[in-house]
């Protein structure tokens, strides 16, 4: 007797949206990737401190050779010389391991300090402009007189 050929339910992948619940229609994204308001405040923030280290390095050779970070917080041990929180550290540079001169920017406590935008890309520019006229041995108004 030939055996009968019993067909399994296939399993098909889901798709990378999601379900469609409650008859609502299927999930997707809010906003398009084209609208300025898809991208986050962190990215926000790294593209300000872009245009401020860009606007420096027109002004002055010497900063294109620095490197810019972002982080979220300072760290909890302060030095003895720093008073209050930290907004942004400089760090020399080390020939010896390869590492060029380094400026890191606290994100968290730069952006409670401002009240919109327009406050936090100024604050931003500052910022970015004390720590590499800390790293140049310079002060900040001969590096940009604008300030």
């Amino acid at each position: 007797m030939p055996r009968s050929s019993r067909r399994y339910p296939v399993r098909i992948p889901a798709s990378p949206r999601r379900r469609d619940r409650h008859g609502r229609g299927l999930r997707g994204p809010l906003l398009p990737p084209g609208l300025p308001a898809w991208r986050t405040r962190a990215e926000r923030f790294d593209a300000m401190v872009i245009e401020a280290a860009a606007a420096l390095t027109r002004r002055n050779p010497q900063v294109s050779v620095m490197q810019f970070a972002v982080e979220e917080v300072p760290p909890s041990d302060p030095a003895p010389w720093e008073h209050g929180v930290v907004l942004g550290r400089g760090f020399a540079a080390e020939p010896r391991a390869g590492l060029p001169a380094r400026i890191v920017l606290y994100r968290r406590p730069i952006t409670s300090r401002a009240a919109d935008d327009a406050e936090l890309a100024e604050l931003v520019r500052r910022v970015v402009l004390e720590q590499v006229a800390l790293m140049l041995g310079r002060r900040p108004e001969e590096i940009d007189p604008g300030l």
